[in-house]
């Protein structure tokens, strides 16, 4: 007996959702991110208001003075929705396990001088504490934000500054004992080179424009901080001193921010070249927050760096005006 295979063309009937094709068109398919996240915002047939603010809706575009036709040009260049933020994280916490195992299992940790020690223990544990108000912060912009291409991602961001403050206490819990913990937190809450940055950090979590809270945290504050913390003090001089141990167990942070930055300039670009008042309104805040965060890490740099500081910040500084240069802002 014969028999014949034939290879069939089976046409779908539509490619994706209605919603989605009177944005892509009718004959387009989508990407899952596209599909899991345009139009998603509910915008009718809310129950009531809530009681505690009256003046909006459950979900409110009026909440931020920033004003966009569509709320979903505010794209995510890495086309993260969940599976794919999973997947990408699941593979970050693998290769920073490792560092972490490497570095255990060997012994690393001893082989470090004990003032370069005693620095990333002062320097990077009180951070566990800043990285808890970014998450705050960006839950804060998830609940209250508008559509779900930044709600989502602010969600996904949240996240990660709870797994940095994790890290950081991971690598106390290495480098010392949960002693040292505490003293970070007593530092925190006390110590006078901590105050400035405390002071930023608590001023955010009463901001009650999310996209404004949006620019001080994931823009001024984590673009000053990232870059001098992570990228100079730990991978640059520390590293220089002999403490790559310290440098590996901080890799997360390193590559996170480089990657993050992106989704957040490609936000603030898009929103600034909405209007003239975006680009004004963006610009205001983003000089605001520059100065209060330089004010703010000014200590940080002077503990760390000696009498390099004021060059580091500056060079820091310089790269993040260029940065918002290169977004439409004028800083």
């Amino acid at each position: 007996m014969q028999i014949d295979l034939r290879t069939v063309n089976i046409k779908p009937l539509r490619h994706t959702f209605d919603h989605i094709a009177k944005r892509l068109g009718a004959d387009k398919p989508a990407t899952r991110y596209q599909e899991g996240t345009f139009d998603l915002q509910s915008t009718h047939n809310f129950h009531y208001r809530p009681t505690w603010d009256p003046e909006h809706e459950l979900f409110d575009a009026s909440r931020t003075k920033v004003v966009m036709k569509d709320w979903y040009a505010l794209k995510d260049p890495r086309q993260f929705y969940y599976a794919t933020y999973t997947i990408a994280r699941a593979k970050q916490h693998e290769a920073a396990d490792a560092s972490f195992t490497f570095v255990e299992s060997r012994d690393l940790a001893d082989s470090l001088a004990p003032e370069t020690c005693q620095l990333a223990l002062d320097l990077l544990l009180p951070l566990r504490h800043l990285a808890w108000g970014g998450n705050l912060n960006n839950i804060f912009i998830a609940a209250y934000g508008y559509g779900a291409a930044i709600t989502q991602p602010c969600c996904f961001h949240a996240m990660d500054q709870l797994g940095i403050a994790q890290y950081l206490t991971r690598v106390g819990l290495l480098l010392s004992d949960a002693d040292a913990l505490v003293k970070a937190k007593s530092d925190w809450l006390s110590s006078g080179t901590w105050q400035p940055l405390r002071r930023y950090a608590e001023n955010l979590l009463v901001k009650k424009d999310f996209f404004e809270l949006f620019v001080a945290q994931n823009f001024a504050l984590d673009g000053l901080l990232y870059p001098l913390v992570y990228q100079n003090i730990v991978d640059k001089r520390m590293t220089s001193t002999g403490a790559a141990p310290v440098a590996m167990l901080t890799s997360f942070m390193s590559d996170w921010y480089g990657e993050t930055q992106k989704w957040v300039d490609s936000c603030i670009k898009t929103a600034a070249a909405e209007s003239e008042e975006n680009k004004a309104l963006l610009s205001q805040w983003t000089v605001h927050w520059r100065e209060r965060a330089i004010e703010a890490l000014a200590p940080l740099a002077t503990m760390a760096l000696k009498c390099d500081a004021n060059a580091t910040l500056n060079l820091v500084v310089d790269n993040f005006n260029a940065r918002a240069a290169r977004l439409g802002l004028s800083v």
